[in-house]
């Protein structure tokens, strides 16, 4: 089958690659223009993804991983073509902030106060009007710059602000202030195919800081754990993205789901909407499904049911950076553009737990990887077992193996989980 993968900032380009070794013609395009270098002499790729629509034909299928594309997907349904990914209606859940807490709220969720603001400005001065321990969000992607403020005059947040006023490149920034909330932070998805749930329930808890025990500065993420389940009655789901049926259906959805929340005792509050793949959890689903990629991207593009086989168990996935992560910097000598990456100790098993994002092969030798991307995302290793120290035992000895100078990661993706979240997750009543 051919197949035309269209990435903004290779969130789940690595399927791409498997996609290709499962026998697949495939072409990437990546929208951004300093990513377009990753992914070099390992899959075919293409710099203007629209001269390639007579290349994949209607019998082939055209794969989204990212939002922006939600009126481009409509119209390429609506001329023929098997699209995979979002839609108009569904992505603005994640696009505007104040729409999607406005969804929630009319399907039977828990919501705290947020609010959307043109510029840094404007933020600022909401916050001096009205103190809080704001939650700082970005419109634009970067989590770095995120913060949950800590002090209840909001004196810290407000200094974060002002620093982001005197920053040209980010005071004229769309900016999101939305009231801190205390509790488990925990992600519910599923596949959904233009009419119907798709494959498992799946449950994830993200590791945003950046050092072990959640200590450091918020990245886009170093790690997730996650899990599969089949069981509709679980609450947490019923609670949740099971409310959603109807708005995906009417909206023509056919791709990947997911809503974060805050739970505590109290209830279950909605942070925001994933309506894309999300990363690094794309390359998880990889590690827990045991179907083809190929079959059931095209199934639910098709509208079509697919039976997925799936593995129990948790899984853990943990990101493997270099500097200047997981801040941008131009500077020469904080980057790792151009180190090699090196994988001779890693059998071929191990090497199925490998996922690429910021590196390219060498031309004269196809095996032999370098780091391509400027910001310091490199790969991500994978790995499941019956409990999370089996997980645990799959994918650190493959990290330590692998030899990428000053590499950077958490040792710790899924411990507070076992220690403490599951516990009063299940007190709560949110899962069996």
């Amino acid at each position: 089958m051919n197949i035309l993968f269209i990435s903004k900032n290779l969130i789940a380009a690595d399927i791409a690659r498997i996609l290709k070794n499962e026998g697949h013609e495939v072409k990437l395009f990546i929208g951004s223009k300093s990513d377009r270098e990753n992914f070099s002499n390992i899959v075919d790729k293409t710099d203007d993804w629209k001269n390639e629509l007579g290349w994949v034909g209607k019998s082939g299928l055209i794969v989204f991983d990212d939002v922006g594309y939600g009126s481009i997907q409509n119209k390429l349904r609506k001329e023929g073509y098997t699209v995979f990914g979002g839609s108009r209606g569904a992505e603005k859940l994640e696009m505007d902030r104040e729409y999607g807490q406005e969804v929630f709220r009319k399907h039977g969720m828990k919501t705290v106060p947020l609010k959307d603001f043109d510029t840094v400005y404007d933020a600022l001065e909401f916050a001096k009007a009205n103190p809080n321990q704001w939650v700082i969000k970005q419109n634009n992607g970067k989590k770095a710059l995120s913060y949950v403020g800590e002090l209840a005059d909001g004196s810290d947040g407000i200094s974060v602000l002002l620093n982001f006023l005197i920053t040209k490149k980010i005071k004229n920034e769309r900016i999101t202030l939305q009231q801190r909330i205390d509790g488990i932070e925990i992600g519910i998805g599923r596949y959904f195919n233009g009419t119907d749930w798709v494959g498992p329930i799946e449950f994830n808890l993200e590791h945003t800081k950046m050092f072990p025990g959640d200590v450091g500065p918020t990245t886009s993420e170093m790690g997730t754990l996650a899990w599969y389940s089949n069981d509709e009655s679980i609450p947490l789901y019923m609670n949740t993205i099971g409310l959603f049926k109807d708005f995906l259906k009417k909206t023509d959805f056919r791709g990947d789901f997911e809503i974060n929340c805050i739970v505590n005792a109290d209830g279950v509050f909605p942070l925001e909407a994933t309506t894309r793949f999300g990363s690094p959890i794309i390359h998880l689903h990889d590690e827990l499904n045991i179907s083809p990629w190929g079959e059931f991207l095209h199934a639910v593009a098709s509208g079509k049911h697919y039976d997925l086989k799936w593995k129990e168990g948790y899984g853990i996935v943990v990101l493997l950076a270099a500097p200047p992560f997981p801040f941008k910097n131009k500077l020469p000598e904080d980057s790792t553009y151009g180190i090699g990456v090196f994988f001779d100790h890693l059998s071929k098993d191990e090497m199925k737990h490998v996922h690429f994002e910021g590196i390219s092969a060498r031309v004269n030798d196809p095996s032999k990887y370098f780091v391509t991307d400027r910001n310091g995302f490199v790969l991500y290793v994978t790995g499941v077992g019956k409990t999370i120290q089996e997980a645990h035992k799959t994918v650190y000895p493959i990290i330590e193996k692998i030899v990428l100078p000053r590499k950077m990661y958490r040792n710790d993706i899924g411990s507070k989980f076992d220690t403490s979240h599951k516990a009063k997750l299940i007190e709560w009543g949110y899962l069996k």
